[in-house]
C-alpha cells in the first residue's frame, strides 16, 4: 500500500479512538515500529491532533473537539461524491435543508481549476436520470429526525380533502421515481402503514405510546403492504414489457419468467384497484392477459374513459 493511500486510510481507522499503541498500526497495516513512528509524525504534520503519553505504559492519544482531520480522496472518488450529490436535484425536497446550487459551489472551491473544467464537461456529458416531482415535502427533515430517535409522534396526514390525526413511530424512509415514502406502525390502527411524506402537514413528539423496538418494527414490515382483503393478480406480457416494469414497479409485485413468458404476480388492498389498472394501462399492447376479471374490467372501463378525450 503506497504512503499517501495508508496516511488516509489511517485518518479514517484512528478517528474514533481516543487513544492507540503503535501495535495498532503495526497489526492493522502489517508494517515495522519505524514505519508506524514515521506515519504518525506526517499526520501530525498534516493537522491530525495527536499527542504522546511518555513512560512505561505509554500510548497516543488524539484530541477530541476538534474539526475532523482532512480525508485524501482520489479523483474518481472525488467525481463519485460529485455526481452522487447532484443526484439530489431530482427532489422537490430533501431532509437536509440545503441549497443543492451552494453545496456544489462550496464543493468546487477545493478543486483546482483544470478539475472544475473537466468535471463541468463530465456534467453536461454524463446523464442522471431521475423523476422531477415538484410535489414538496417540508417536513422530511422532522420526519427523519423523529425516525432516527424511534420517536412515537402525532402527525397530521391529508388525504384528498380529509385530515386526519395518526399516533405512528417511524422507522424507514424511501424515495421511488422522486417521491418520499415513510414507513411507520399506526398504533391507532395497530398494523405497519407507509404515508407519502408530502400528505403530512404537521408533526409532533407524542407520549401517549411506549416506543417499540426498532427491530420489532422491522420484523413486522416483512407482511408490511398486504391486508386481509387483499386481492391476488396475475398480468402476462410480452417480452417488449420487462423493460417497462423494471423502469416502474412497486413492492407489492414481482417479475416472474414461467415456459419462457413473462408474468407480473402481486396484490392489492381495498381501495387500490384503480391504482394498479392506471398502472397497468401504462403497458398498452404489451399485456396478454389479466387476471382476476375484476381487475380487466376495470382496466377497460378506464380506457373507455381515455378515448374521448383522444378522439
Amino acid at each position: 500500500m503506497r504512503k499517501s493511500t495508508r496516511l488516509n486510510d489511517m485518518m479514517i481507522f484512528l478517528n474514533d479512538k481516543s487513544y492507540f499503541n503503535l501495535k495498532d498500526i503495526m497489526q492493522e497495516y502489517g508494517i515495522s515500529k519505524s514505519t508506524a513512528i514515521r506515519d504518525i509524525q506526517s499526520l501530525e504534520e498534516i493537522g491530525m491532533p495527536i499527542f504522546s503519553e511518555t513512560g512505561r505504559n505509554g500510548r497516543y492519544g488524539i484530541l477530541k473537539n476538534r474539526l475532523l482531520s482532512p480525508i485524501i480522496f482520489t479523483v474518481d472518488e472525488m467525481y463519485a461524491l460529485y455526481f452522487a450529490m447532484l443526484t439530489l436535484n431530482a427532489y422537490e425536497s430533501t431532509p437536509f435543508h440545503l441549497s443543492i446550487e451552494k453545496l456544489k459551489k462550496k464543493f468546487e472551491t477545493c478543486l483546482s481549476d483544470e478539475l472544475i473544467k473537466t468535471i463541468n464537461k463530465m456534467e453536461h456529458t454524463l446523464s442522471l436520470e431521475g423523476t422531477k416531482h415538484y410535489n414538496s415535502s417540508p417536513l422530511l427533515k422532522d420526519i427523519l429526525e423523529m425516525a432516527v430517535k424511534d420517536t412515537v409522534c402525532c402527525i397530521s396526514y391529508k388525504k384528498g380533502e380529509f385530515v386526519s390525526e395518526v399516533q405512528v413511530q417511524f422507522f424507514n424512509i424511501s424515495s421511488s421515481f422522486g417521491q418520499w415514502y415513510v414507513t411507520g406502525f399506526n398504533y391507532d390502527r395497530q398494523r405497519v402503514q407507509v404515508f407519502r411524506c408530502d400528505k403530512i402537514i404537521d408533526i409532533s413528539e407524542s407520549e401517549c405510546y411506549i416506543p417499540k423496538p426498532r427491530q420489532e418494527l422491522l420484523n413486522r414490515s416483512t407482511n408490511i403492504f398486504k391486508s386481509e382483503n387483499a386481492t391476488d393478480f396475475e398480468v402476462q406480457i410480452l417480452d417488449k414489457g420487462v423493460d417497462l416494469f423494471y423502469k416502474e414497479n412497486y413492492p407489492s409485485m414481482e417479475l416472474v419468467k414461467y415456459d419462457g413468458q413473462y408474468k407480473i404476480k402481486g396484490f392489492y388492498n381495498v381501495g387500490e384497484e384503480r391504482f394498479i389498472a392506471d398502472y397497468f394501462l401504462s403497458y398498452g399492447k404489451l399485456i396478454k392477459s389479466i387476471y382476476p376479471e375484476h381487475l380487466k374490467k376495470t382496466c377497460i372501463e378506464t380506457s373507455k374513459r381515455i378515448v374521448p378525450i383522444l378522439r
